[in-house]
């Protein structure tokens, strides 16, 4: 289920922004320091390379994603299924907040990143905990009824 949570203090968080072929991570460490990238190809073994690296951490981790089409599916059944917390990020909060820190509307996959790392930091109301798998489906089943159609559906007895 999903589950609103703050973050622990000793935790090390990781912000993914997905897109099609490949994933920007930007990990931090809790003691600072410099924050370690990576670039994640859509493959099996990228992403159980990532999984194997994150679990060598040896803390707890928070890996944050903002759900991008049907892109974020296997990476995040990956992460859920080695038992890495995941936090689902609002795409409307990441553009504002995106447009807040940086004072602009120009994007990319590195700043995409930061702006989810910033946004872990502060767990805002649009940073949503998903437990399973099945909270993730249930979480987009229900993103999907609340979406607004593309184009306005023609009701029966007006206008014909």
């Amino acid at each position: 289920m999903t589950k609103r949570s703050s973050t622990p203090a000793d935790a090390v968080l990781v912000a993914i922004d997905m897109s099609k072929h490949r994933q920007e991570v930007l990990i931090e460490r809790p003691e600072g320091g410099r924050r370690r990238r990576m670039t994640v190809m859509a493959t099996k073994t990228d992403y159980d390379r990532l999984s194997t690296d994150l679990g060598d951490i040896g803390r707890p981790v928070i890996v944050g994603f903002e759900a991008t089409g049907n892109y974020h599916r296997t990476l995040a059944h990956r992460l859920l299924s080695a038992g890495f917390e995941m936090r689902l990020i609002s795409s409307v909060a990441l553009a504002r907040t995106r447009e807040a820190l940086h004072n602009g509307w120009d994007k990319n996959d590195s700043k995409d990143a930061q702006v989810i790392l910033h946004m872990l930091r502060m767990v805002p109301p649009s940073v949503t905990s998903i437990r399973s798998p099945p909270a993730l489906a249930t979480y987009r089943r229900c993103r999907r009824r609340t979406k607004p159609s593309p184009r306005p559906r023609p009701r029966p007895g007006i206008g014909s």
